[in-house]
């Protein structure tokens, strides 16, 4: 067999080939060592800041100069044009869409008004405009407490951190307006020399603490969830309107019930049932820790923030939003089903669980009417004693479920022991109503006055939507504009070193 040095000589031309092969080959290799060198190099200084930033600097847009990645998809949340089968992104009126909860509301500001949350990046503007802020002309005035702003704003834990949670908790809600523009943003979960994630909130730490565990002990995997449970949660106000998690007793919806029922909690009387009603706020985190996904180590962000890549840079998507609108990235890294299928296995869950969810709320609605019935009828405060925890404790687990973002994709099984429980609350409740009214002498139907729509229904309660609706437009037209200007004040002096968010 001829040697290829001798195939060389007897034909050159193989030799010019073989050189331009190996020209060719190495020019290739170093092409591929130097674009491996160039995207490490790349992400090691992607995350090296540009400007230095203040601990508590609440301006997404001073962050954004250090990581325009994060900001630009940060951003795309302005976008609510998505409607997903199961719950969309844009501003909708629930009421309208169920005149059921405002009967389940009655008495409460959400029976006034209650609008689909659009996310992080309208946290601020959305409280500004709801109906259940009020309408407060001056700082002492308004319905609600600074407390109110704990999960709405990244101005937060700059004022956390200057005023201390009990002063910051002992204001109004409008006496902060002016300190609280900013939306949700970066320096609420992030560290921001370090960029580690961390928990900014106080009320979080201190459950912890009542379960004898130390937060800072979490893993990172662990605060890719953590960090979204500062806000995503059961919670109430407590004395001087300090934030609390009720966790002392577990996080199911019958354990944080008994934990108010033991401490006598109610957040306000129903004007028709005249039951203790406890507000479910949104406890998402409690419900995603009895589902597959948290068993099996999936945090909140691997689906609603999943890693992006750009180049070299791995980096994590901050368009908070519904997996379902980036199946791709949130669900097929695991899942290997079509979208279609994946989808389709979503809405079969929430439609599951909806059924059982409409019969609670049917009777649960019933159940205050006929309530009053009684209570017109002549019924006594014994009579009516179990009647009225019954519907508590239908209506509690109604709205745990119901409050939930994603609470039936999250944990299906959890959800229908849920809605099923309270169900068997609800109709314990309307038998024994039949009893009470049998007792009084009345036997045959009760007469249920039309509350179909949201306005039959707020017409019922003598709610006057159009003069509450004068009152913010006036609020929003000559406050709001002055909040805004004294925060661009704030920053100017900022920007020209007089002060700065850490007040140094």
């Amino acid at each position: 067999m001829q040697t290829l040095g001798k195939k060389i000589e007897e034909k050159p031309w193989i030799g010019w080939v073989v050189f331009i092969i190996t020209i060719i080959v190495v020019f290739l290799a170093g092409l591929f060592t130097y674009s491996i060198v160039e995207r490490r190099t790349e992400a090691q200084f992607v995350f090296q800041p540009a400007t230095d930033l203040d601990p508590y600097e609440p301006r997404l847009e001073e962050w954004g100069r250090a990581f325009p990645r994060q900001f630009n998809t940060y951003n795309r949340m302005s976008d609510t044009t998505y409607v997903s089968p199961t719950l969309g992104a844009p501003k909708e009126d629930l009421l309208e869409k169920n005149p059921n909860m405002v009967i389940l509301f009655a008495g409460y500001a959400f029976s006034v008004d209650y609008n689909l949350a659009r996310g992080h990046y309208y946290s601020v503007t959305d409280v500004h405009e709801t109906l259940r802020t009020g309408a407060p002309m001056e700082p002492d005035e308004g319905p609600m407490p600074a407390t109110c702003w704990t999960c709405k704003s990244a101005d937060i834990p700059r004022l956390m951190a200057d005023l201390g949670p009990d002063e910051f908790y002992s204001h109004t809600w409008a006496e902060m307006g002016p300190e609280v523009v900013n939306p949700i943003g970066c320096v609420n979960c992030h560290d921001a020399e370090t960029m580690e994630l961390r928990i900014s909130q106080p009320a979080l730490i201190e459950a912890f603490e009542r379960r004898g565990r130390d937060i800072t002990q979490a893993t990172h995997q662990e605060m890719r969830s953590l960090t979204c449970a500062q806000c995503h949660v059961e919670y109430y106000f407590g004395q001087n309107n300090r934030l609390i998690f009720p966790w002392d007793q577990g996080l199911q919806a019958a354990e944080v019930e008994e934990y108010k029922d033991a401490i006598e909690f109610a957040d306000w009387i129903h004007p028709l049932s005249r039951a203790p009603m406890i507000k479910a706020q949104h406890p998402d985190y409690e419900i995603y820790e009895k589902g597959i996904h948290a068993q099996r180590g999936v945090s909140c962000a691997d689906c609603h923030m999943p890693f992006k890549t750009e180049g070299g840079v791995k980096y994590t998507d901050h368009q908070v939003q519904n997996p379902l609108n980036n199946i791709s990235n949130a669900c097929q890294t695991c899942h290997r089903q079509s979208e279609a299928e994946l989808t389709r296995n979503v809405v079969s869950r929430h439609q599951d669980v909806q059924q059982v969810r409409d019969r609670l709320e049917n009777a649960l609605v019933k159940a205050h009417l006929e309530a009053e019935f009684a209570w017109n009828e002549g019924a006594s405060e014994e009579q009516m004693a179990p009647v009225l925890q019954n519907i508590r404790s239908g209506q509690w687990r109604w709205d745990y479920g119901a409050a939930s973002h994603g609470g039936p994709f999250h944990a299906p099984q959890e959800m229908m022991k849920i809605f099923g429980t309270g169900l068997d609350y609800a109709q314990e409740a309307r038998v024994e109503l039949a009893r009470i009214l049998a007792q009084l002498g009345h036997t045959g139907e009760v007469p249920l006055p039309d509350v179909s729509t949201k306005e039959r229904a707020q017409a019922y309660l003598g709610i006057d939507l159009e003069q509450r609706q004068r009152e913010k437009d006036e609020f929003l037209r000559t406050v709001v504009p002055e909040w805004l200007q004294e925060a661009d004040e704030r920053y100017s002096r900022w920007d020209a070193g007089e002060s700065s968010p850490s007040g140094s």
